[in-house]
């Protein structure tokens, strides 16, 4: 029997990437374990795999990532498996000994240009230990896969591995309707902006996004999901006087999520062209947004850039800025056959960008290892 262990240091509810990973092993016929750990306010699970959340000492900082990873080495070690797959570079100390140790195969999975983070890019003394692991493991890796080209080209330049790429997109799901607005507590007169993500921190532009609102009397901002902005953006929207027109909504699964997004009318993705790894990025949100069927407003950063404009399906802002961010609304807002155009674009982009062809992508990786 395969046995495949895959490993992440979040809570497991809301990653719908390694849950494809794990329903791809599922289906190669592999036994999957999915570990994390557990944290206080972490939603029920319900997975057809088993899964294991570790309730640790520790829930952030260097003591945090010791003890995951000492802990985490050891269930590698002594747990039955074919397979390990490292998600991101705070797991892969741990699977990188384990399975050298055992002669197992690892697959490294790193969902972003880890090392250039702007928590790390800030604090460049936390940034050489983690370069320390990444220069050390990563040109020994066979198996790499990231989320877009660019950040696989950047790896390939930077350590001469072969990088392939399964793009975040979703695979279609069926969903039941949309819940009229009455029932999720929306008003219906207003036009609704969302933003969302399990990873809503600092220079991703949710601090402008409700700056914006100031100039946004007619709007109400969705923000949902975690982060580590999330303090700043309650105390924002508490001194600025804008409760009426920013819910901070929190995390909450996927299907739940997309009753809001699906109510709203536009989505927003506002990375600042800051560091690498947001200069690279391609967010889950932005293809949630265009199977919601709403356009998108989104800062020029390439591969974002890439698709709003080459689907027609949005409006690309050069920085986020709150007045540039409140102007491109009214405008857009203000012009309803172009909003309708982006509208039907947005729809049909999610058409083209198929979810099932990526998960494809990724079985013909996974296929045969293990």
């Amino acid at each position: 029997m395969k046995r495949a262990i895959v490993s992440v240091t979040n809570d497991l509810a809301t990653d719908n990437r390694v849950a494809r990973t794990c329903a791809v092993l599922q289906d190669l016929g592999h036994e999957v374990l999915l570990v994390g750990r557990k944290l206080p306010g972490s939603l029920p699970l319900e997975r057809p795999y088993r899964t294991k959340r570790m309730r640790l000492l520790f829930n952030n900082g260097p003591l945090f990532y010791a003890e995951y990873n000492l802990r985490l080495f050891f269930l590698l070690l002594f747990s039955r498996c074919t397979l390990l797959v490292s998600n991101d570079l705070d797991t892969l100390l741990a699977n990188f000994l384990a399975a050298r140790l055992r002669g197992k195969q690892l697959v490294y999975d790193t969902h972003e240009f880890y090392t250039e983070v702007p928590e790390l890019v800030e604090r460049p003394r936390v940034r050489a230990v983690w370069l320390a692991i990444e220069r050390r493991i990563f040109p020994k890796l066979k198996h790499v896969i990231t989320v877009n080209q660019s950040i696989a080209n950047a790896y390939r330049e930077r350590y001469g591995n072969e990088v392939q790429v399964v793009r975040n997109i979703p695979a279609p799901r069926e969903l039941p309707p949309a819940p009229e607005r009455a029932a999720l507590d929306l008003p219906e007169g207003k036009r609704i902006l969302v933003m969302q993500g399990a990873g809503i921190n600092v220079q991703r532009g949710a601090e402008e996004a409700v700056l914006a609102m100031r100039e946004l009397p007619d709007c109400l901002l969705l923000i949902i999901g975690g982060g580590d902005a999330w303090p700043v953006l309650e105390r924002l929207a508490r001194e600025r006087g804008l409760q009426d027109r920013v819910h901070l909504l929190g995390k909450m699964p996927y299907a739940r999520m997309m009753d809001y997004t699906r109510n709203a009318d536009l989505g927003l993705t506002l990375d600042k062209d800051t560091n690498l790894n947001y200069r690279f990025s391609l967010p889950n949100k932005l293809f949630d947004y265009l199977h919601a069927g709403i356009p998108v407003l989104a800062t020029d950063l390439p591969e974002v850039a890439a698709i709003v404009r080459g689907r027609d399906c949005g409006v690309v802002l050069p920085a986020a800025d709150p007045a540039a961010i409140a102007e491109a609304v009214r405008a857009l807002f203000a012009d309803p056959e172009r909003y309708a155009a982006l509208r039907g674009n947005a729809i049909f982009a999610a058409r083209e960008l198929d979810g099932g062809k990526e998960a494809a992508k990724l079985r013909s990786i996974l296929e045969g290892l293990g």
